[in-house]
């Protein structure tokens, strides 16, 4: 694959960008109602949200609330709490179309990648494995590309983007292998140098990411997905932890306060938090990835770049 190269007006790359968009978006919910999924509507406001942190990979700076009716509701940061509590209400497998918001730092707007308002594809599986989410990331990312290449052969010419199928299954690699070869900086440097698609697993993170207790040590049982080509991170996921315990002693462990959990935790100590595993991923990133467009903001109608004026 290569990026965009060649001279053409912002009007006509605008337009192949949206229909690129377009075209993935009717992938991604056919894809899901054809693997039996229930499609949720999102959250947008509520007591809880996903904490993103602890988290060293985080830049968030803080999580936006605003008071209705005397209380304290939160923007929604990911909706995996809510999946989780969804799962448990009796829905197998499901998927959202989810807006997030997640005010990080302004540097953060040269990675290329980050913006503080984004939609992200949520999805969950009741009692999934690791390998179940990664056969199906795989099966969709083909899938997506291989619709865009049938319905935007124009736009996919236009912006000189030579899209391709990939070999399945996609490389594994744990974080601490990556960290080795590549040092601190493994995520740019590993992604830069991958032909394909690949899954990293074993990230320190927040306290639904199931922690690996077959093994002594912080090991975790969640994986990202990394574009290649540069392109970076494309999904983070995880098996996530159910039992009541183990949550209460892992939001205990960050710091986080309990009572902001404390419904989250009843459900859970009455059973209602069951086994299973999924992921988020950005729309935005991945029409970059498809496109080949240098930053997240051209493929934004309405950029939202940490660090720069909202205009509109």
């Amino acid at each position: 694959m290569q990026r965009m190269a060649k001279s053409i007006s912002l009007v006509e790359k605008e337009r192949a960008v949206r229909r690129i968009q377009t075209i993935s978006l009717k992938s991604i919910h056919d894809f899901f109602f054809e693997e039996g999924f229930e499609q949720l509507l999102p959250i947008i406001l509520s007591p809880i949200t996903d904490p993103l942190g602890p988290d060293p990979s985080s830049s968030v700076i803080k999580t936006g609330e605003i008071e209705y009716q005397g209380q304290k509701l939160q923007l929604t940061q990911s909706m995996i709490l809510h999946k989780q509590i969804a799962i448990g209400m009796g829905i197998d497998k499901l998927f959202i179309i989810s807006p997030n918001v997640r005010l990080e730092e302004a540097r953060q707007q040269e990675t290329g990648i980050h913006a503080f308002e984004f939609s992200q594809v949520d999805f969950e599986i009741k009692e999934a494995t690791m390998e179940e989410i990664f056969e199906l990331m795989e099966k969709l990312l083909n899938q997506i590309i291989s619709k865009v290449k049938q319905m935007a052969k124009e736009e996919l010419k236009l912006l000189e983007r030579d899209l391709f199928q990939f070999i399945t299954p996609f490389p594994r690699y744990t974080s601490h292998e990556l960290e080795n070869k590549y040092g601190s900086d493994w995520e740019k440097l590993a992604s830069e140098e991958a032909k394909t698609p690949f899954f990293v697993t074993c990230h320190k993170r927040e306290f639904y990411d199931k922690l690996d207790r077959s093994i002594e040590g912080e090991h975790y049982l969640n994986y990202d997905l990394y574009y290649p080509e540069g392109f970076l991170e494309a999904l983070s996921g995880a098996i996530r932890e159910h039992e009541y315990e183990h949550i209460r002693s892992r939001i205990e462990k960050d710091g986080l306060n309990i009572k902001t959990y404390e419904k989250f935790l009843e459900r859970a100590k009455n059973g209602k938090i069951h086994s299973s595993a999924g992921g988020g991923f950005g729309v935005e990133r991945l029409v970059r990835f498809l496109t080949g467009v240098d930053h997240i903001s051209e493929v934004q109608v309405f950029e939202r770049i940490p660090g720069r004026k909202v205009e509109v």
